[in-house]
C-alpha cells in the first residue's frame, strides 16, 4: 500500500479526478438547465430594447447596464435562495407555481396580441408626454426591472426543475451559472441591436469605402424591421413557453388528455413525414410548439379579459 508522499498524491489524484467529474457534472447541467429556459431568453431579449426607446444615444447603454445589474440582483439575491429554499422544504409547489408562472406569461402574450387586432391598451404608453427625463428614465429602469422578476424567476424555476435530483450544492452553484450566463447572454445581445443603429450611422458618415457605406445604410434600414421582428418572436415565445409549461405541469399532476392531444399531433407528423434528414422532427417539434402556443393563447385571452374586464385591473407601463 503506498506510503507518505506516493499517498499523498494519489489521494489528491482522486480528488482532482472528483471534483473534474463534479465540474463535467455541474456543467452538463447547467446546459440543459439553460436550453430548457430559451424560450424565456428570448422573450426576454426581445422586450428589453423596447425600454431605451425615447432616450438619446449617450444613455442606451447606461440604462442597459442598470437594467442588467438589476437583473443579476433578481436572479443570485432574491430568486436563486427561494427557489433552493422552496425545493428543500415545499418540493411539492414547484410544479404548481411554475405553471402560475406560465399563466402569467400566456396572459402577457395574449394581451400584446389583443393590442394588435385592436383591444384597448392598458397602462402609459410612450405616446404619453416625458416632462421630467430624469424621473421618466428612473421609471423605465424600474419597469424594465420588474418585468425581468417575473422573466427571471421563470427561467430560474425551469432550470430548477431539470435539476430537482442533484444535490443542493450542485443546484445552487447551476443555478448561479445558468442565472449570470443568461443575463451576460441576454443583456449583451440587446445592448448590441440598440447600439446596430448607431454603428450603421457611423459607417454611413465615414464614407471611407462603398462596402462600408452600404453595410451602414443596410444596418439603418435593417434595425426597425429587427425590433419588429423581435417583437413578433418575443411575443411567439411567450405563449409558446408559458402554454408548454401548462402542458406539462397537468401532465406532473396527473391530467395527461391536453399533453397528450399536442404529443399526439406532433408524432402524427413525424410519422408521416418521416426522418428524411431530420425534417420529420423538425416539423413535429413545430407542431408541439404551435400546439403550445394555441393553448397559451387561449389560456392568457381568457385570463387578460378576466383581469381588464371582471376585477378591472390595469397593468403596469407598457414597454
Amino acid at each position: 500500500m503506498p506510503t507518505g508522499l506516493v499517498a499523498l498524491l494519489d489521494d489528491i489524484a482522486v480528488i482532482a479526478r472528483a471534483a473534474a467529474a463534479t465540474i463535467d457534472d455541474v456543467g452538463v447541467a447547467a446546459a440543459k438547465a439553460g436550453s430548457k429556459a430559451a424560450g424565456v431568453v428570448i422573450d426576454d431579449a426581445a422586450v428589453t430594447p423596447t425600454y431605451v426607446t425615447a432616450f438619446t444615444p449617450d444613455r442606451e447603454l447606461p440604462i442597459i447596464w442598470r437594467i442588467a445589474k438589476g437583473s443579476l440582483f433578481n436572479k443570485l439575491v432574491l430568486l436563486l435562495p427561494g427557489a433552493l429554499a422552496l425545493s428543500e422544504l415545499l418540493p411539492w409547489a414547484m410544479v404548481p407555481l411554475l405553471m402560475l408562472g406560465g399563466l402569467f406569461l400566456c396572459y402577457e402574450g395574449a394581451e400584446k396580441v389583443m393590442e394588435k387586432l385592436g383591444a384597448e391598451e392598458h397602462g402609459d404608453t410612450l405616446d404619453d408626454p416625458i416632462t421630467d427625463m430624469a424621473e421618466f428614465e428612473r421609471e423605465r429602469v424600474s419597469g424594465a426591472v420588474r418585468t425581468d422578476l417575473i422573466l427571471s424567476a421563470e427561467i430560474m424555476a425551469i432550470a430548477l426543475a431539470e435539476i430537482a435530483d442533484s444535490p443542493l450544492f450542485q443546484r445552487a452553484v447551476v443555478l448561479a451559472i445558468v442565472g449570470i450566463a443568461i443575463t451576460v447572454l441576454v443583456y449583451g445581445a440587446v445592448a448590441l441591436i440598440v447600439k446596430m443603429d448607431d454603428i450603421g450611422l457611423h459607417l454611413v458618415e465615414k464614407r471611407n469605402t462603398r462596402t462600408e457605406h452600404a453595410i451602414g445604410r443596410g444596418l439603418l434600414h435593417a434595425m426597425p424591421r429587427v425590433l419588429t421582428v423581435l417583437s413578433v418572436v418575443g411575443t411567439g415565445a411567450m405563449l409558446w413557453v408559458g402554454g408548454g409549461i401548462i402542458l406539462h405541469g397537468l401532465e406532473q399532476l396527473g391530467v395527461h388528455g391536453p399533453a397528450a392531444l399536442a404529443h399526439g399531433a406532433q408524432h402524427a407528423v413525424e410519422n408521416a413525414v418521416g426522418a428524411l434528414g431530420g425534417v420529420g422532427g423538425a416539423l413535429g417539434w413545430l407542431i408541439y410548439a404551435l400546439a403550445s402556443a394555441l393553448v397559451g393563447l387561449v389560456l392568457g385571452w381568457i385570463t387578460a379579459l378576466v383581469v381588464h374586464k371582471v376585477f378591472k385591473i390595469e397593468t403596469g407601463a407598457q414597454a
